[in-house]
């Protein structure tokens, strides 16, 4: 049996790679070739193209068939029309910004996704909702209708913000960085409380692999996939801040002013909670997370601080990611504002049970007038 991964040198990549030899295939990768990964067996095929164009993929697929086709990169829709009569099964991911409410909360009433978000739910309509949003939704129609078509069985996995060894841009490390800098105050947006879905790398191939496992119960299906916790953006800085025997004070932010770490919420999108339901992953395939979530974020952050990343490495490609300068300016604010608060007089009330809990038979009225 021979397979193809399109992409392959991203976090989940070695655990597709892997995966796939272990279940007896023949594994090629497609991918540009900027950078490869020790953990892909040395002894693949590597087919250094760029899978973003028809004039780059057609000339080095033309005349092979692979019984297996994986894409975790490039230009989806581009991929999956140069595929026909090349494979019978395709497997691509995605993810979820082609629902309605990711980028633009609004759109929806009650404003944001659902919670949690089922594959079925509303989906962008138009470029104008969201053009990245749009090309998403496109890319999976696209699919679909090939599926449809009857020109191969195809699955697609909307994939979650994904973390772990190998991830482009580690959110995890911009956290980090402010625990060996010994910052004890963190800015967050509207307090960190938004609850997002993300994905430990191995997870999220695990449930790849089980759509390759199971073609007949995931054909012409998308599935959400995500870790089977969610983890409020707060939680998920205190849990990385704990592996580096670290801790915060959490400095809620309006969502409109914490410049500084809106990075934490995906894609620059809402503090509206954004959290994938699992159910159909977990019905047709039997999804369950292969490593918990604690211990995925202790491996992630043990293998960042051994591969010891910086501002201007691979981690991040942005001027100044972390911009203290900025994140004390806000904070002199909160503190003077927080300071300010404390001073004003207020006696918490006394919170009690509505119903009543009389303490002795025959009254009308409890000790408290219920």
């Amino acid at each position: 049996m021979k397979a193809l991964v399109i992409g392959g040198t991203g976090p989940t990549g070695p655990y597709l790679v892997n995966g796939l030899i272990a279940r007896g295939y023949e594994v090629a990768m497609l991918h540009r070739g900027t950078h490869e990964l020790d953990e892909n067996p040395p002894e693949i095929e590597h087919i250094h193209v760029d899978p973003h164009f028809r004039e780059t993929l057609d000339p080095v697929i033309k005349g092979r068939k692979f019984d297996l086709v994986i894409a975790t990169y490039g230009r989806i829709r581009v991929i999956a029309e140069a595929l026909i009569g090349i494979t019978p099964r395709l497997i691509t991911i995605g993810g979820p910004p082609s629902y309605r409410g990711m980028f633009n909360p609004q759109d929806n009433y009650p404003p944001g996704m659902p919670i949690p978000t089922p594959e079925n739910a509303q989906r962008i309509e138009s470029s104008e909702e969201a053009s990245f949003g749009w090309l998403i939704r496109q890319t999976e129609d696209t699919i679909m209708g090939f599926h449809a078509a009857g020109h191969y069985n195809a699955t697609t996995f909307r994939y979650p913000m994904v973390y772990g060894p190998n991830a482009i841009g580690s959110l995890e490390w911009l956290v980090m960085k402010r625990a060996q800098d010994k910052r004890r105050q963190i800015v967050l947006p509207d307090g960190g409380l938004t609850v997002v879905s993300r994905g430990y790398a191995e997870n999220m191939a695990h449930a790849v692999l089980l759509s390759v496992d199971k073609p007949d119960a995931s054909a012409g299906k998308i599935y959400n996939c995500a870790d089977e916790q969610g983890v409020s953006v707060a939680n998920w800085v205190q849990m990385i801040a704990r592996c580096m025997d670290w801790e915060f004070e959490i400095c809620g932010i309006p969502d409109a002013y914490a410049h500084t770490t809106r990075d934490f919420l995906p894609l620059d999108t809402s503090t509206n909670h954004q959290i994938m339901d699992l159910y159909q992953i977990r019905n047709d395939l039997g999804y369950r997370d292969v490593v918990p979530m604690q211990e995925a974020i202790r491996r992630t952050v043990e293998w960042t601080l051994k591969h010891k990343p910086d501002n201007d490495g691979k981690f991040s490609k942005r001027d100044d990611p972390l911009n203290y300068a900025l994140e004390d300016q806000l904070l002199a604010i909160y503190n003077e504002a927080a300071a300010k608060m404390a001073k004003l007089p207020f006696r918490r009330k006394e919170v009690h049970h509505p119903y009543p809990h009389p303490k002795q038979p025959g009254l009308e009225r409890d000790h408290r007038n219920r």
